[in-house]
């Protein structure tokens, strides 16, 4: 599956609502659900019968692809999920296996959502107000990773897309009990969408020949970025500098956020 492919439009994927700010393809969707410090995952953990209401987790979330050695495809990306054993959503394939056979489903449903947030458009009038934004929804069949190696694999990619090095500068392997008590997800993606808006405000035609009501009212973007402070160490910590893979994640991070919501703030775009 190539990066530069797009998913299919479906009746549950395609964004009906301003069609122009909806982007389909692989690599903007994985990037928002890579990017966005946190993830939504609703599923449905008992019959509609016994509980109408789904259920939704904050997470972390990354994509990745495992391929076992000597396959000769290379396997689809997916989306990975980890917790611990005992949670809900971590036993939800078990516990939903029957149903799943049933209606013949390849996994149990769930939805995966993350958004990053870019900056808040101030309007002259305050119904064309909005966000600059970038968002991603993907609905997938969640299954427990059984496979050790690719088990392995998922650790250390959620570790890394968290603190790019982190796992290799932390204590490896993980414990017998450590990996046992921990339960990692993949989703396997069957419909996703990505909704972006990335630009300047949007005034209408009538407000902009009003020069003394502009003279007033303040229209422009405030841009807004994820970033991270200065490292604190903890009271057990012997290492004497904070570390430069660290450093370098935290700047390099911080820089390039700030710079998209600032440079998507002054672009033209839809009037709306």
């Amino acid at each position: 599956m190539s990066e530069a492919e797009e998913y299919a439009k479906t009746p549950r994927s395609t964004v009906n609502r301003y069609k122009p700010r909806a982007v389909y393809d692989h690599a903007t969707v994985h990037s928002i659900i890579d990017e966005a410090p946190v993830a939504h995952v609703s599923f449905n953990p008992t019959p509609l019968d016994d509980d109408p209401f789904p259920t939704i987790l904050p997470m972390l979330a990354c994509t990745g692809s495992y391929t076992k050695p000597g396959a000769e495809e290379k396997s689809a990306v997916g989306i990975y999920l980890h917790g611990h054993v005992a949670s809900r959503l971590m036993r939800l394939p078990d516990t939903q296996s029957e149903d799943q056979s049933t209606l013949g489903l390849p996994g149990a449903p769930v939805c995966v959502a993350a958004t990053l947030f870019d900056g808040v458009v101030l309007a002259l009038t305050p119904f064309n107000h909005s966000c600059n934004y970038r968002s991603a929804v993907v609905h997938g069949f969640a299954n427990i990773v059984v496979d050790e190696e690719e088990k392995s694999y998922a650790l250390k990619l959620l570790t890394d897309n968290l603190v790019p090095g982190r796992w290799d500068n932390s204590r490896v392997p993980p414990t017998e009990a450590e990996l046992k008590g921990t339960t990692v997800l993949r989703v396997d993606i069957a419909s996703a969408s990505a909704k972006i808006r990335g630009y300047a405000a949007g005034n209408d035609k009538a407000d902009l020949a009003n020069d003394e009501m502009r003279k007033r009212v303040w229209t422009g973007v405030v841009p807004a970025a994820t970033v991270f402070g200065q490292p604190i160490a903890a009271a057990e910590n012997l290492v004497v500098e904070v570390p430069e893979y660290i450093h370098s994640w935290i700047d390099g991070g911080n820089k390039a956020r700030r710079a998209y919501s600032e440079v998507v703030a002054s672009k033209a775009g839809p009037q709306k």
